[in-house]
């Protein structure tokens, strides 16, 4: 949630600061702003709403010459979406404007200290105290000044400020969240996401907890919270301008569903080499994996559902006792963990807020972490003992559907590592396995190829009041990514059951012509899941099956049916979430939803 960008050079700012927030709009927002300086005058021009509102305000920052400045996108935490509360903020005498990402903890106190001092504000906001303290501390020296105001936050933020004083630079400063410096020639960026800024360079800085840097056309000086000079790498950014953009399909989402086979192939080939997993970024030692009594995954949202999903193969095949945490649970529950426990720590982004503070709190009581990410330079993955990437490139549409599969994928390969590793799996078994693992992309390919009729399917379901998802076991864990996936973009209102649990009081809810989407993947108990659909149907459910290919037994017990090429349960997850992720879209575009940017909701979640 939220988004910032910043740029110092010689060309016209305002054009780069629109250009690089619409590359953030995925974030989730509900108004955006912009400051260019020129002439040693601050303009700033903020709206509600869409950035289209504010490139219409600004002529398409035609209207706010000037080659230094810094954008924001809102998504509002501490008082309504208006214009007054979006950001920029700027300071009483209009010499400083800021943009933030987080939440600062303490600004009731700093507020009511900066008002006994004179200072008024504008808006409700958390933000201002910031440019309020950075005027209070200014003597001439900006630098100092952003170092005495860092001093006094306590929260999480990326911040960016200019300076009428100092016209050519811009400061920026990072704390639990996350911001990148983009490297140019003769010109300079900075962002909270690379999607802002592979538009106009490769090379970028990733910031650490409490650096902030000097940006200048020319330089980049970074330091440390004492305001000392360090040396950061420059990193290369891989993902291409195209990754970031729709590539003819019509939303983000259906282009990344297609993408799926390319994004799991691109997590787990790299990691097979000769016949064999290689996990050079997470080489844990046979003694310590002796050592571990459980492990604990925790994530939020769909990064928790993969957990749900991965939980099943890490148990089957490295016989160790998997709990799957909530995040925003796990941290205040006092959690039983200590050095036995393998922490593994799931997030697309790598910046959410609530997994953050979890993964810190059973770091301290001993536990080592293992965090499965996306984006590289992430808070989680510089945090985490060890960090395996997805790769699975941007993700732009806030219903994740790569970042799912991928993560999943992930998990799957690390089970199998830890088996080999442990000794839990024999040789043929394992390799087996292996070669089941590697054919998912063919798998989920040929899962999007036969499944031509799940859009008349959503034409036939898409005006149902609710929906429910039932399976067992494996099954199951899908179901619960699979409902998730229909309300967070259709608005449907949908639930996901333990199939044997119907009869515990769920099926008082079945009616005639509820919809009811049965998961029926797992061979192993798939006679007592089509015992529960013959239940639903008694009460006049409609039912539409996600099985394998061929299935007869289904046909005379299905509505409808959907299908995935017949696999081994143990790795079926990533595959057979597929036609759910097709469905569900497509039940959203048949009701005329915002697909991409479901209402209140936002890709990041940066905040608790």
């Amino acid at each position: 949630m939220c988004g910032i960008v910043g740029y110092t050079g010689t060309q016209e700012a305002a054009p780069i600061l629109l250009e690089g927030l619409k590359k953030l709009e995925y974030r989730g927002y509900d108004s955006a702003g912009i400051a260019v300086l020129n002439d040693n005058l601050l303009a700033v021009s903020k709206v509600t709403g869409r950035i289209a509102n504010l490139c219409e305000k600004t002529a398409d920052g035609k209207n706010c010459p000037g080659t230094v400045g810094i954008g924001h996108t809102r998504w509002a935490t501490h008082g309504a979406p208006t214009d007054t509360n979006a950001h920029p903020h700027m300071s009483n005498d209009g010499k400083f404007a800021v943009v933030h990402n987080g939440i600062i903890e303490n600004y009731i106190a700093l507020r009511e200290e900066l008002i006994q001092k004179g200072y008024h504000f504008d808006s409700e906001t958390d933000t201002e105290v910031i440019v309020h303290l950075i005027e209070m501390y200014y003597t001439g020296d900006l630098k100092k000044a952003v170092i005495r105001m860092s001093a006094r936050l306590c929260g999480s933020y990326a911040l960016g400020v200019v300076c009428t004083d100092e016209p050519e630079k811009v400061y920026v400063v990072r704390e639990a969240s996350p911001l990148i410096i983009g490297v140019g020639v003769g010109e300079n960026y900075f962002a909270s996401d690379v999607t802002a800024l592979v538009s106009y360079t490769r090379n970028a800085i990733y910031l650490d907890d409490g650096e902030f840097a000097e940006i200048t056309p020319e330089t980049i000086v970074v330091f440390n919270p004492a305001g000392h000079p360090i040396i950061k790498k420059i990193s290369r950014i891989t993902w291409d301008v195209q990754s970031a953009e729709k590539g003819g399909y019509e939303h983000f989402m259906l282009k990344e569903i297609v993408e799926q086979p390319r994004a799991i192939k691109a997590a787990i080939a790299p990691r097979i080499k000769n016949g064999d997993i290689a996990l050079d970024e997470a080489e844990l030692t046979t003694e310590y994996l002796e050592s571990v009594n459980k492990i604990v995954i925790t994530a939020c949202g769909s990064a928790y559902y993969a957990g749900c999903a991965g939980k099943y193969a890490m148990e089957k095949l490295c016989r160790i006792p998997v709990q799957v945490e909530l995040a925003s649970e796990l941290r205040y529950n006092d959690p039983l963990i200590d050095e036995h426990t393998l922490l593994i720590v799931l997030s697309q982004s790598g910046e959410t807020a609530d997994t953050i503070a979890a993964m810190k709190e059973c770091k301290k009581r001993g536990a080592k972490t293992l965090a499965v990410v996306n984006v590289v330079g992430s808070t989680i993955a510089n945090t985490a003992d060890y960090t395996l990437y997805t790769w699975a490139g941007p993700e732009i549409a806030v219903a994740t559907t790569k970042g799912y599969t991928t993560q999943v994928s992930v998990l799957y390969m690390f089970a199998l590592y830890v088996a080999k590793k442990m000794n839990r799996i024999d040789k043929e078994h394992y390799e087996k396995l292996l070669k089941i693992l590697s054919t998912l992309p063919k798998k989920v390919q040929e899962t999007l190829d036969m499944n031509s009729a799940i859009p008349a399917l959503a034409k036939k379901y898409h005006n149902a009041d609710s929906m429910f998802f039932i399976g067992r076991n494996t099954d199951y864990a899908v179901a619960l990514e699979g409902a998730l996936k229909m309300k967070e973009i259709s608005y449907i209102h949908a639930e996901s059951y333990a199939a044997g649990e119907l009869k515990h009081g769920t099926i008082a809810l079945i009616e005639d012509h509820q919809p009811v989407i049965a998961l029926c993947c797992n061979e192993s108990i798939m006679e007592k899941t089509m015992s529960n659909i013959v239940e639903v149907k008694a009460r006049g459910a409609e039912v539409l099956a996600v099985t394998f290919k061929d299935n007869q037994k289904m046909v005379p017990l299905a509505d409808d049916m959907i299908f995935i090429p017949k696999m081994d349960a143990i790795f079926a997850a990533a595959v057979e979430i597929v036609p759910l992720q097709l469905l569900a879209y497509y039940v959203a575009k048949e009701n005329g939803c915002d697909i991409d940017k479901p209402k209140n909701l936002a890709k990041s979640v940066t905040v608790e």
